[in-house]
């Protein structure tokens, strides 16, 4: 097989797994938006069925309470049925022949008010009904509740179930007054069960009914609130598939109701712009870096050639030559190192090494180093800070690195007769709190970096320490040196604050806990090292330090 085939293989290979696995996951996501429906299982299942049993208990509970009511109702009828007036009427038959008693009873049914309702017997001793209401003769029946009467002390008993035919009565026997101890007879008085139970179905429909309109209630709204939030859901559902796969324009719709789902479709357009507003400051960060490296590459490689081919033929070009190579370098080590600061702090491993330091001291050295800028440049600058020692634990470089990167930002966003002053203050803290005699007085260290270029917008100034962000890419930079050196403050206890205002100026605060020294005597510098330090000419002006 030819090695251009092979290589190709090798080549496409991953390629080809890569976009099966690629391909997997989107069928994967998609068969995940099925559970969706799962809302309204779960609706059934933990809302639905749970009032429908609820209201089936509460249904049973209702009929259970009604048929003991209706039970109840007819109990007290029939026992209100006899009176002692019934046991006087038939205490004049006591005693006597059965043909009197016989009309006795046919008497006292006659006259009875409620034959409607209510069938009444009249029994004889032997427990045979001599008279019913209902005019029908009665012959061989066994009636229970006259034999239990016998049996009771209150003489009397109630029976519940069918008759002899198959008819759902209750009825109640009250024995009548004896004779010489001998029972006498009784009057049984019945009501069926048949209208009863009626009014029962007629009632049970009546509350199946309502049921139903409940349960119909219930479901349609239950439906109409689901659809109202696995609509909206499938549709943030396919905004955040889509933002997934790269589309960063997606954007939810604005919802109908200011609740939950409508705050998670906000939060999704949040997420989508600070997704889509990191990839362009990424792509930006990367475009710049490439040129920020392109052009001190392109440099060293064009001075290296030109020294190559005219060798040791001309000195000053030579030396020229080697200055330029030296400068850029130096210009790619800070790319380089500013990358390296950033991964580190991206993946947390930014460190310190920390030592007993003078703050002020860090800061005079920097002043020094950007003099001779200032003069290249002309842009004045002046420099006013304190003389009292401000010692604390931190790290020179890391502290340098700060104030070098502030003033290299004043420098570079201003103009040819601009201005940038440093100013630094030291201020007791009143507040502190000694746990022990040996601790020290503690201050603040306060470093202001204000310059006349051209400041910063509005919407911008927020962002400023973000990584990658840049606000003028016209300007040389790679625009993570502030969010580095936000990082360092941080890590020094400080904090670093910038305040602006467009085509004004930028004004920087940086703030160090310190140690508080306060000197005795004011100690000037000799006029010659100041002169020698920072000497002063129309575009470089300094200020004599005062003790605060």
């Amino acid at each position: 097989m030819p090695e251009e085939v092979v290589e190709t293989l090798v080549e496409e290979a991953p390629v080809s797994e890569k976009a099966s696995k690629k391909k997997e996951k989107k069928e994967k996501v998609k068969k995940e938006k099925k559970p969706l429906s799962g809302i309204t299982r779960r609706w059934v299942f933990n809302t639905f069925l749970i009032v429908c049993i609820i209201l089936f208990i509460f249904v049973v509970m209702f009929l259970s309470i009604i048929q003991r009511y209706y039970n109840s109702t007819v109990e007290t009828k029939l026992s209100s049925q006899y009176s002692s007036s019934v046991a006087n009427f038939f205490s004049q038959y006591i005693g006597s022949t059965d043909e009197l008693f016989e009309a006795g009873a046919q008497e006292y049914v006659v006259n009875y008010s409620q034959k409607d309702s209510v069938e009444v017997w009249v029994i004889d001793a032997d427990g045979h009904v001599v008279v019913s209401s209902s005019g029908f003769d009665v012959h061989d029946q066994t009636i229970p509740d006259f034999e239990n009467a016998k049996k009771t002390e209150s003489r009397t008993a109630t029976f519940k179930g069918k008759n002899e035919n198959g008819e759902k009565i209750i009825s109640q026997t009250f024995l009548l007054p004896t004779a010489d101890g001998e029972e006498t007879g009784a009057v049984r008085y019945i009501i069926s069960l048949k209208n009863v139970e009626n009014q029962q179905v007629k009632l049970l429909l009546l509350i199946f009914l309502i049921f139903l309109v409940i349960v119909s209630i219930i479901i349609v709204s239950g439906l109409f609130f689901i659809d109202s939030i696995i609509k909206p859901v499938n549709e943030i559902n396919t905004i955040a598939t889509r933002i997934a796969e790269g589309d960063l324009t997606a954007r939810a719709p604005p919802q109908h109701y200011h609740d939950e789902i409508s705050e998670l479709s906000e939060n999704i357009n949040h997420m989508a712009e600070e997704i889509s507003s990191s990839d362009k400051m990424k792509n930006d960060f990367i475009s710049t870096v490439s040129h920020e490296m392109k052009t001190p590459l392109t440099a060293i490689k064009g001075w290296g050639e030109t020294l190559l081919d005219t060798a040791d033929a001309d000195p000053e070009l030579t030396k020229r030559g080697i200055e330029v190579i030296i400068n850029e370098s130096g210009r790619l080590t800070n790319v380089v190192n500013d990358l390296l600061d950033l991964s580190r702090i991206v993946n947390g491993r930014l460190t310190l090494r920390t030592d007993r330091i003078d703050a002020l001291a860090e800061l005079d050295d920097t002043i020094f180093v950007f003099k001779d800028r200032s003069m290249r440049e002309g842009i004045e600058l002046i420099y006013n800070a304190p003389h009292n020692p401000t010692p604390m634990t931190g790290d020179a470089d890391r502290l340098k690195q700060v104030f070098v990167n502030v003033l290299d930002n004043a420098f570079k966003y201003n103009k040819q007769g601009g201005k940038v002053t440093v100013t630094a203050e030291i201020t007791p803290d009143e507040n502190q709190v000694k746990e022990s005699e040996e601790d020290k007085d503690m201050a603040t260290l306060t470093v202001v970096v204000e310059d006349t270029g051209c400041g910063i917008a509005p919407e911008d100034l927020p962002k400023v320490k973000q990584k990658f962000y840049k606000s003028n890419i016209s300007v040389k930079g790679s625009g993570i040196g502030l969010a580095v050196c936000d990082e360092i403050v941080t890590m020094h206890g400080g904090t670093l604050y910038i305040d602006s205002e467009l085509d004004v100026g930028t004004k920087v605060t940086l703030r160090f806990p310190v140690e508080y020294f306060k000197l005795q005597e004011d100690i000037a510098l000799p006029e010659e090292a100041l002169a020698e330090a920072l000497p002063e000419t129309p575009e470089n002006t300094i200020l004599e330090g005062e003790e605060q």
